[in-house]
């Protein structure tokens, strides 16, 4: 664990670190050259950074800290999933996975440690909501994970969904910090297009989202378009309801012009019968759209069953006759309870 005195570097931005660079002495383009080997090259601690004196080196590892996220477990799925529980520099450990895919290569990475929001279908919901992440700690999933693909797959990392432990949209400076770094030339360049940040529904800030102009894309847990439903499965409804994340959601539209996704569990016997088409097919006139119908991964709090496949291909076929592109997803890495939904860590930090 580091040490609580020292500066946390990668919490200073460019002009933060020239000022500080300039209290000791050191000109500027020292303070480019080791902004470039925190964010582009992704160093883990100052002894990496060989253009820089020994002196300098010991100068700033006396002073600064590197906050590193390690692997403090890997598990491999059968379907080549790998889930990681990552150790903060606190000792908190958070899950990130990847999901190999014949199309994509996909991190899915947490933003908080825990979760506020009490989902009863999420083994996250069931876990006490600890701290936010930073944005480096987010960052350091996404080159971990990286790394990972390329080193079992010999494939980098072509897409990032903000789909694992905590509420996005709750922890919105360093989310969106974290994706200016994965995104920014001086970062990891990843495109926009490729990231995806999914939230339970919190409208006033999908309207901050509109607000900031955001590039990435916008998808919505929804998994029933109907207020009574939702609410008995998502405790947030209480100050969402429908109404207000359709207004959200049409001011964000108006404002970036993305579509939005809508995920949807197919719960058997809850929100699986036409009438729920229905009900999502009229939501979904709101704002341009698609529909990812997700299979239900069980967890251990929780006694839902995913909906029986006849039933999810006649919801699906109703949502396509009403001209709504419609996927269904399956899960990946269930085997290792790193499917949606099933991440809630086991291991003590």
């Amino acid at each position: 664990m580091q040490s609580t005195k020292k500066i946390d570097i990668r919490s200073l931005n460019p002009e933060q670190l020239a000022q500080h660079f300039k209290e000791m002495g050191e000109p500027a383009f020292r303070a480019k050259q080791v902004y470039q080997w925190l964010w582009e090259k992704s160093a883990r601690n100052f002894e990496e950074m060989s253009n820089l004196s020994k002196d300098l080196r010991k100068k700033l590892d006396d002073g600064y800290a590197i906050n590193t996220v390690e692997i403090s477990n890997a598990q491999f799925s059968n379907d080549h999933t790998i889930k990681n529980a990552f150790r903060l520099y606190d000792g908190n450990i958070v899950e990130g996975v990847l999901i190999p895919t014949d199309e994509r290569m996909t991190a899915c990475v947490s933003s908080q440690v825990g979760c506020s929001l009490t989902c009863k279908f999420c083994a996250t919901g069931y876990m006490e909501r600890k701290r936010n992440l930073n944005a480096d700690e987010i960052y350091d999933q996404v080159v971990l994970i990286d790394q990972q693909a390329k080193k079992n797959y010999n494939i980098p990392l072509t897409n990032i969904v903000y789909m694992g432990m905590g509420e996005p949209l709750l922890n919105y400076a360093n989310v969106l910090k974290s994706i200016e770094r994965i995104t920014a030339p001086d970062g990891l360049n990843m495109s926009y297009k490729r990231i995806t940040v999914s939230t339970a529904g919190i409208a006033k800030m999908i309207k901050k989202l509109g607000d900031d102009g955001v590039k990435f894309n916008l998808a919505l847990s929804l998994h029933a378009a109907n207020d009574e439903k939702r609410h008995e499965i998502m405790p947030i409804t209480e100050h969402n309801s429908l109404k207000a994340l359709a207004e959200a959601l049409k001011y964000y539209f108006q404002k970036t012009k993305n579509p939005v996704t809508y995920e949807y569990i197919v719960f058997n016997n809850f929100n699986d019968e036409i009438q729920d088409a229905i009900e999502l097919a009229r939501f979904c006139k709101h704002v341009p759209c698609k529909v990812n119908i997700i299979e239900y991964n069980p967890i251990q709090f929780a006694d839902f069953i995913n909906a029986e496949g006849d039933k999810i291909d006649a919801f699906a076929a109703y949502l396509r006759k009403q001209g709504i592109t419609t996927n269904i997803r399956r899960s990946r890495g269930k085997d290792i309870d790193a499917a949606c939904g099933q991440l809630a860590v086991k291991e003590k930090a």
